[in-house]
C-alpha cells in the first residue's frame, strides 16, 4: 500500500469515527467550550476568564479553553503558530464607519480589497459594487472570508464574498489570520482567513443609528441597525433576529472637463504623455507624467482628426471653429489648450450604495451542553454609478463628405479635399443626454442547519461542531443609457432623402429596421427619436444565479496526556457544490434559447446575432458547476515542559480535497511555538502548502467583451474589444507559505505591553492568470507568434479585438514583516485623569513579485508600485483616551512613497531604448500620504453613547495617479478620493 493510499484511508477512517462520534454526543455528559478574549498585539494568547465567586455544579467543570481562527484545535493553553490580528465589537464601534468592510481595509494587511469607490470606471468587470477583502496584496481570491468559520456563497461567478451582506451588528470579534490556512480551512486561505464572529447567544436590544456627509456636502450616508435575543423555555430556545439598512448617496459624476466634483480642486487632467518612437530613438523617455492634459483625437462636440481640415471642431448650433491644441502635444496629448470635452473626470469617485440585511438565528439546547441550530440570512446590495460621460471615440469614426448634418463649408472643403470622400472624426458625444449609469443588485439567501457541543468517550472530553449549509446569490446587473454600436454608426451616417428631402439614415436596411439620425457635429440638442433608436430602453443586462451547498463535521479535544500536556486532535470532512449559470440579453450575448428577441429586445437584422453590439456591457451566457470533498486531520503535540527552558509545542495539519475539475490537492502545516524562559518573550514559526482551486469564473466563464484602448507599433491608441474567456482545463495554485515570529505579551516590567514581530514568506505557482490586452499587443509585436493569434487590432474601426484566456503559468512571491503592538496605561499613575490605549500595525512589504510565466516577460516587483495595491509600508496608529463618560480617539493612517512601477528606467536625456518589460519615464515618483482621523463618544447613560468621527481631518487630497489614457488619475485602492468626512450617531443597549 503506498503512503498516500495508506493516508488517505487513515483520513476516511478519521471521519467515519467524526460521523458515529456525533450520532453519540446527544447522550454525553458534557463540557461547556468558553471561547476567551484575544490579547490585541497577539491573537493566540488566551486570557483567563475571571472566576465565578459562586460556581455552580455545572460551572465548576468548565475549561478554559481558547478557539483561534488560524486552527481548529481548542483546547487549554493551546497557542497556535499562525498570526492572527483581532478587531473586537468595541475596536470597530471606534472607526464608526456605515459598512464594517471600510473599517477592516485600513488594516495594514489587507492590501488589494474592492470597495465602492474602486472599479467605479468599468462597466463589464463584475465586480462593481462588491465589498470583498484581500490580504497582502495577493487578491481577494486567495483571501478565505468565513462567517462563524463557515463558508458563504459567492456575491459572483468568482466566489468571493460581500462582507456588505454579513449581519454586523451581531459581530462581536473579526480575527484576522495572516498567513496559510488552507490546511485548516480548504481552497482560497493562501493569504489568509478573515472569520467573522457572531454574538450566538445575544440576549437583550441593542441599536445603532448613524449619519454623515463630506465636506463637500455629498456622499451623504445614513445607517440603522437593530438587533434582539431573547431565550425562552428556561433558556433551553434562544432566539436572535437582526436588521440593518446602510444608505450612502456617492458622488456623481461631474461631466466633461477638468473639473472635480462639488468643489474638489484636485482634478487636473493628468496623463502619462507617450513620446514617439524617434523622440525615444533620440534618448528622450517614453513616458512622462503631464498635468492639463488634453486628448488630440477627439472634441467635446467633436473634431476632424485628418486631412486638411484637421483641427476643425464644432461648437454651439454646429459651427466649424478651430480647435485649440495645447502646447507640447506629443502622441496622443498634448498639454492645456481646450480641456471641456476631457472624460477623464466623469468617474464617480464613490457609487450610490444601499445595503439590506436580515438575520436569525434559532438554537435549542438538547441538554446542557449541546446545541442544534438554524441561521438565516437575507441580504440585498445596490449600487449605481456612472463609469464615464459620454461615449468618446478616439478619432475611429469615418465621417463622409456627404453627411446631411455637416455645414456647407465643411462638406465642400471635405468634398476637394479627401479623395476618398471620407473624413476621420472623434467626438466625446457630450450632446448625449445621458452618462452611461451601471446598477448592480446582489441578493443573498442563505439558510445554515447544525449541532454543537460536547461529549466524553474514553475519559477525555471532546467538541464537535456540524452543519449543512444552502445559499443562493442572485446578481442583476442593468446598464441605462448606453448605445449599440451598429446603430450608432447607422444612425450618424446621415443623407437627405432625395424624394422627400428629410434626414435619414443612408442604409437602407437600418431604415427598414427604424434608424432614426442623429447629429454629432456641434452643441445642438439631439434627436429624441435617433437617442431612443441607439440607446434604447433596455440596455445590457446580466442575470447570475450562484449556488453553493455544503456539508460540514469537526471534532477536536485531548486524547491523550503527553509528557509536556495534553495532545490535542481536530479532524473533520467537508463536501461542497458551487454552480452557476449566467445569461445576458441577446444584443449583447447573442440569440440563444437562454437569450431570445423578445418585446424587451426586438428582433433587429442590422444587429450582430452573435452578440458584441453594444458600446460596453456584452454580457454573454455561461453555465458550470464542480464539487469537492475533503477532509484534514490536526494535532497539537506539547514537546516541552521546563521551568528552566519553559514551553513547547508542535502543531501539524494535512488537509486532502479532490475536485471534480481540477483533480486532487493537498495542503498541509507544521508549526511550532516556544514560550521561552524569557519573561513574556515566545517565539512562534510555521510552514504550510496552502491551496486555490480555480473558481467556476476561471473554468466556465462567458465570454464576457470590454472596451480597452491600446498603443500599437506606432504608438497610436486603438480602440479595441478585449474577449475573456474561460478555461476548463485548470488545475489548482500551490502556496508555500513560511513565517517566523517573535511575542513579546505582557512582562512583569511591563504588564499593559504586548508586542508581536513576525516575518512572511509566501511563493505561489500554477498562479491562474491572464495578460493584460497592452501585455499581448507587445507580445505580439515582438514576434510572439502564439500570442498574435489572439490579436487583432489592425482592421476596420469596431472590429479590433484581443482575446484573454487564463493559463496556470504565473507565479506570485511576496515576503514583508508585519509589527503589531499595544499598550495600555492608567493616567492616574501620573497624576492625570483617565486611561490611556496605544494600538499600532504596520506590514513592510520587501517583496510582491509577479512571474507572468510567458516568453519575452520578465517578473516584475509590486512592491512600492503605486499604481497598483501593495505599497512598501502600510500603517495604522491609534491613540484611545477614555474617561469617565468620555472617550476620546485619535488615528493615523500612513502609506509610504513609491513609484509608478519598479520595472520603469527613470531618465530624463541619453535613455537607453525602452523595452516592454523595461519602459523609461522621466520621473518615476509617486508620494505617499498620512490621513488623521478623529473620534469621540459620550455616554449619555450606561445604555446609551452617543458618537462623533472626523475621517481624513486635514482633507487631505488624493495623490495623482495618472495612466496612458485618459482618466480620473487616483487610486482609490491605496489613497483616500473622499475627502474630509463628518459623522455622528448613537448606539444603545439594553
Amino acid at each position: 500500500m503506498t503512503t498516500l493510499t495508506t493516508r488517505n484511508t487513515v483520513m476516511r477512517l478519521a471521519v467515519a469515527s467524526a460521523c458515529s462520534w456525533l450520532a453519540l454526543s446527544a447522550a454525553q455528559a458534557q463540557q461547556t467550550q468558553q471561547t476567551q478574549p484575544i490579547q490585541p498585539a497577539d491573537a493566540a494568547q488566551a486570557t483567563p476568564a475571571p472566576a465565578d465567586p459562586a460556581p455552580t455544579e455545572a460551572a465548576a467543570k468548565v475549561d478554559n479553553v481558547v478557539t483561534v481562527s488560524g486552527s481548529r484545535i481548542a483546547a487549554r493553553g493551546f497557542t497556535q503558530p499562525t498570526p492572527t490580528s483581532t478587531l473586537t465589537a468595541a475596536d470597530l464601534d471606534k472607526v464608526a464607519k456605515p459598512n464594517m468592510f471600510e473599517s477592516l481595509i485600513e488594516l495594514p494587511a489587507l492590501q488589494g480589497s474592492t470597495g465602492r469607490t474602486t472599479s467605479t470606471f468599468s462597466t463589464s468587470s463584475g465586480i462593481q459594487g462588491l465589498s470583498s477583502l484581500s490580504l497582502r496584496g495577493l487578491g481577494t481570491l486567495r483571501t478565505l472570508t468565513l462567517l462563524d468559520g463557515q463558508r458563504v456563497v459567492g456575491a459572483n461567478v468568482t466566489g468571493v464574498t460581500d462582507v456588505s451582506q454579513f449581519p454586523q451588528l451581531l459581530v462581536k470579534r473579526v480575527d484576522v489570520v495572516t498567513g496559510g490556512a488552507s490546511a485548516s480551512y480548504g481552497s482560497d486561505a493562501i493569504g489568509g482567513v478573515v472569520n467573522f464572529i457572531t454574538d450566538k447567544k445575544f440576549t437583550g436590544f441593542k441599536f445603532n443609528a448613524e449619519g454623515g456627509m463630506t465636506k463637500y456636502h455629498d456622499d451623504k450616508n445614513g445607517t440603522l441597525q437593530a438587533a434582539w435575543g431573547k431565550g425562552f423555555a428556561d433558556d433551553r430556545l434562544h432566539v436572535s433576529v437582526s436588521a440593518e439598512i446602510t444608505k450612502e448617496n456617492g458622488i456623481d459624476s461631474p461631466g466633461f472637463g477638468e473639473v472635480g466634483p462639488n468643489g474638489r480642486d484636485w482634478y487636473k487632467n493628468p496623463a502619462l504623455q507617450e513620446s514617439t518612437p524617434a523622440m525615444q530613438a533620440a534618448g528622450l523617455p517614453r513616458y512622462t507624467s503631464i498635468l492639463h492634459a488634453q486628448h488630440i483625437q477627439y472634441a467635446k462636440y467633436g473634431l476632424i482628426t485628418n486631412g486638411p481640415l484637421k483641427g476643425t471642431a464644432f461648437g454651439p448650433g454646429g459651427n466649424p471653429y478651430p480647435f485649440q491644441y495645447g502646447s507640447n502635444c506629443v502622441g496622443n496629448f498634448c498639454i492645456g489648450g481646450d480641456l471641456s470635452g476631457s472624460v477623464g473626470a466623469g468617474t464617480n469617485l464613490a457609487m450610490n450604495f444601499k445595503r439590506q440585511v436580515a438575520y436569525t438565528r434559532v438554537s435549542w439546547d438538547l441538554d446542557a451542553d449541546n446545541e442544534i441550530y438554524l441561521t438565516a440570512n437575507w441580504a440585498q446590495v445596490k449600487s449605481v454609478f456612472s463609469p464615464n460621460p459620454g461615449a468618446a471615440k478616439q478619432g475611429n469614426l469615418s465621417v463622409r463628405c456627404d453627411n446631411a448634418y455637416l455645414p456647407a463649408s465643411i462638406a465642400a472643403a471635405c468634398a476637394s479635399g479627401y479623395p476618398s470622400g471620407a473624413m476621420s472624426y472623434g467626438t466625446a458625444n457630450a450632446e448625449f443626454p445621458a452618462n452611461i449609469n451601471v446598477h448592480p443588485t446582489r441578493t443573498q439567501r442563505r439558510v445554515v442547519v447544525g449541532a454543537d457541543g460536547k461529549f466524553s468517550l474514553f475519559g477525555k472530553d471532546w467538541s464537535y461542531d456540524a452543519y449543512a449549509e444552502h445559499g443562493e446569490n442572485t446578481t442583476v446587473l442593468e446598464v441605462h443609457d448606453i448605445t449599440l454600436n451598429p446603430r450608432y454608426n447607422f444612425a450618424i451616417d446621415a443623407i437627405k432623402d432625395p424624394a422627400t428631402g428629410q434626414i435619414v439614415c443612408r442604409s437602407a436596411a437600418a431604415r427598414a429596421a427604424g434608424c432614426q439620425p442623429i447629429n454629432i457635429f456641434g452643441n445642438v440638442p439631439i434627436n429624441m427619436a435617433g437617442w431612443n433608436y441607439i440607446a434604447p430602453v433596455n440596455g445590457p443586462m446580466q442575470h447570475t444565479d450562484s449556488t453553493q451547498n455544503v456539508v460540514s463535521a469537526n471534532v477536536n479535544g485531548d486524547v491523550m496526556e503527553g509528557w509536556a500536556g495534553p495532545i490535542s486532535l481536530a479532524f473533520g470532512a467537508e463536501w461542497r457544490r458551487e454552480e452557476y449559470s449566467v445569461y445576458g440579453d441577446p444584443y449583447g450575448a447573442g440569440v440563444s434559447t437562454q437569450s431570445p428577441y423578445s418585446p424587451s429586445y426586438p428582433a433587429d437584422p442590422t444587429l450582430s446575432a452573435t452578440g458584441d453590439n453594444w458600446f460596453a456591457g456584452n454580457y454573454h451566457n455561461g453555465q458550470g458547476a464542480f464539487n469537492v470533498r475533503e477532509a484534514y486531520v490536526e494535532l497539537n503535540i506539547p514537546v516541552l515542559k521546563s521551568a528552566t527552558w519553559g514551553e513547547a509545542n508542535v502543531n501539524v495539519a494535512d488537509r486532502e480535497e479532490k475536485y471534480s475539475t481540477a483533480g486532487k490537492a493537498r495542503a498541509w502545516k507544521l508549526g511550532a511555538t516556544w514560550k521561552t524562559p524569557v519573561d513574556g518573550l515566545r517565539l512562534r514559526a510555521v510552514s504550510s502548502k496552502d491551496v486555490r482551486a480555480p473558481n467556476l469564473s476561471e473554468l466556465f466563464a462567458a465570454t464576457t467583451v470590454t472596451n480597452q484602448a491600446v498603443n500599437n507599433a506606432q504608438g497610436t491608441s486603438v480602440q479595441i474589444q478585449q474577449r475573456n474567456v474561460g478555461n476548463p482545463a485548470l488545475v489548482p495554485e500551490n502556496a508555500r507559505n513560511n513565517s517566523f515570529g517573535i511575542v513579546l505579551s505582557q512582562p512583569s516590567w511591563a504588564r499593559n505591553f504586548n508586542l508581536s514581530v513576525d516575518y512572511f514568506d509566501i511563493k505561489v505557482k500554477n498562479v491562474i492568470n491572464s495578460l493584460s490586452a497592452q501585455q499581448e499587443v507587445d507580445l505580439c509585436n515582438a514576434g510572439y507568434q502564439q500570442v498574435c493569434s489572439a490579436v487583432s487590432i489592425n482592421g476596420p474601426a469596431g472590429t479590433n479585438y484581443v482575446q484573454a484566456q487564463s493559463f496556470n503559468f504565473a507565479q506570485l512571491h511576496t515576503r514583508g514583516v508585519d509589527f503589531e503592538t499595544a499598550y495600555r496605561m492608567n493616567l492616574g499613575d501620573y497624576g492625570m485623569p483617565g486611561n490611556l490605549t496605544l494600538r499600532g500595525l504596520a506590514t513592510r512589504t520587501i517583496h510582491a513579485i509577479s512571474d507572468p510565466g510567458v516568453p519575452g516577460t520578465v517578473p516584475s516587483e509590486g512592491a512600492g508600485n503605486m499604481t497598483g495595491n501593495t505599497p512598501k509600508w502600510k500603517a495604522l496608529v491609534s491613540e484611545s483616551w477614555e474617561h469617565g463618560k468620555l472617550g476620546l480617539t485619535l488615528s493615523q493612517r500612513w502609506i509610504s512613497a513609491g513609484v509608478y512601477s519598479n520595472e520603469y528606467i527613470e531618465c530624463q536625456t541619453n535613455c537607453p531604448l525602452p523595452t516592454a518589460a523595461h519602459p523609461t519615464i522621466y520621473d518615476n515618483h509617486i508620494p505617499g500620504a498620512t490621513y488623521v482621523d478623529f473620534g469621540a463618544t459620550y455616554k449619555v447613560t450606561p445604555q446609551i453613547t452617543a458618537y462623533a468621527k472626523i475621517d481624513n481631518l486635514a482633507d487631505r487630497a488624493p495623490v495623482l495617479v495618472p495612466q496612458t489614457n485618459l482618466s480620473y488619475g487616483i487610486n482609490p485602492a491605496l489613497y483616500d478620493v473622499i475627502g474630509r468626512t463628518y459623522r455622528v450617531g448613537v448606539r444603545g443597549s439594553f
